[in-house]
């Protein structure tokens, strides 16, 4: 497949700058589906304002409703639907999973 260099603005600044063919086909050799959204120089600035690291996850602490005990997830609800805890969760995936096992066992 051949890549031909693209203009792309960048979100934080509106500048316009180059994805290069290159660094589209290093893209593609990764596994990445979209393309940079911050030239060089805000991304640059983004890096050294986090010192490096990962932005910290949010932390919310909630009450699952399954079981009812106090626990924290990593996102902030904003729907009405029940949260659970991890322990629940997995239970209510791996039941869900069985079932949809047994179904396709039946057909």
């Amino acid at each position: 497949m051949s890549f031909a260099d693209r203009d792309v603005q960048c979100v934080s600044c509106g500048v316009m700058f180059v994805f290069s063919s290159g660094e589209q086909e290093f893209y593609r050799e990764k596994g990445f589906v979209n393309e940079p959204k911050h030239c060089r120089l805000c991304k640059a600035k983004r890096d050294s304002a986090t010192n490096g690291k990962r932005l910290r996850r949010v932390e919310t602490p909630v009450t699952c409703a399954a079981c009812g005990s106090h626990t924290t997830v990593p996102f902030k609800p904003t729907q009405k639907r029940p949260v659970l805890c991890a322990t629940c969760f997995k239970h209510k995936v791996e039941s869900s999973q069985s079932v949809a096992a047994a179904g396709i066992a039946a057909a």
